[in-house]
């Protein structure tokens, strides 16, 4: 059996990838504040198993109980594979330092960068001495390499998180370590995110108008356009610690 943990899989990229992972040699369990039925509907119909654990994964308290229960019940002698993917993240605040509230702040870096880190350093105390494939996926994003103006808590978060990954990489081939870790940018996709970033306001964003051309003309890849690529990369060896781009890829 193949075990995939998805954290915000109930829409976007994360739904996407569940339904490209729907088959009866795997089960997946997906964190989310809220559930998506027709989700669950259709791996029924595959008769596949989908388990939800409603989690706020910007609780960090919360969301190391989760992972550590589902972890646990987890049968690891009939496991091929364990894999974790942190999809969960949020661009907000869209505002330039100085005018960013302490709340907004601390709720962006619990989401992308600390939920992620604590779930894989629980993922990795897990898997030692545990004889199976495990991976830890971290789903990035290409503002990580290069500044956004009105995005300082996004690049910073995601290129924590990018550096996090790579030490990963570094420890576990260093340690002779059973588990890999990858990033990967999936690129500007057809989203409610990139919905949230067309209505920010102007002064928050200087690059607002740009992204709202990239939906007029229609440069935005569908989720499941990028979900078939991301789940045909994991079936491939992976490099430990590397950054995968979607655009290596299309």
């Amino acid at each position: 059996m193949n075990y995939y943990i998805i954290t915000g899989a109930s829409k976007g990229l994360g739904e996407a990838i569940v339904k490209e992972l729907i088959g009866k040699d795997n089960t997946i369990y997906y964190l989310s504040r809220s559930q998506n039925v027709k989700l669950e509907e259709l791996a029924a119909s595959q008769q596949m198993e989908l388990i939800f654990e409603e989690c706020d994964l910007s609780n960090i308290e919360q969301a190391q109980t989760v992972f550590t229960k589902i972890l646990r019940s987890i049968d690891m002698q009939h496991a091929n594979n364990i894999t974790l993917i942190n999809n969960a993240g949020m661009v907000n605040p869209i505002k330039n330092v100085g005018t960013i509230k302490k709340e907004e702040m601390i709720l962006n870096v619990h989401l992308n960068l600390l939920t992620p880190m604590l779930l894989s350093e629980i993922f990795i105390k897990h898997m030692k001495n545990i004889p199976v494939q495990a991976v830890i996926a971290n789903i990035t994003s290409g503002a990580a390499n290069r500044p956004i103006s009105g995005w300082s808590a996004y690049c910073s978060t995601k290129a924590g998180l990018n550096m996090f990954t790579n030490t990963i990489g570094v420890e576990q081939v260093e340690g002779q370590g059973n588990v890999v870790a990858i990033g990967f940018s999936p690129g500007i996709m057809d989203t409610d995110m990139q919905e949230t970033i067309r209505s920010a306001n102007q002064e928050d964003f200087s690059s607002i108008d740009q992204f709202k051309e990239f939906h007029e003309k229609g440069m935005l890849r569908s989720p499941s356009i990028v979900a078939q690529i991301f789940v045909k990369l994991l079936s491939r060896p992976l490099d430990n610690g590397r950054i995968y781009d979607v655009k290596e890829f299309v």
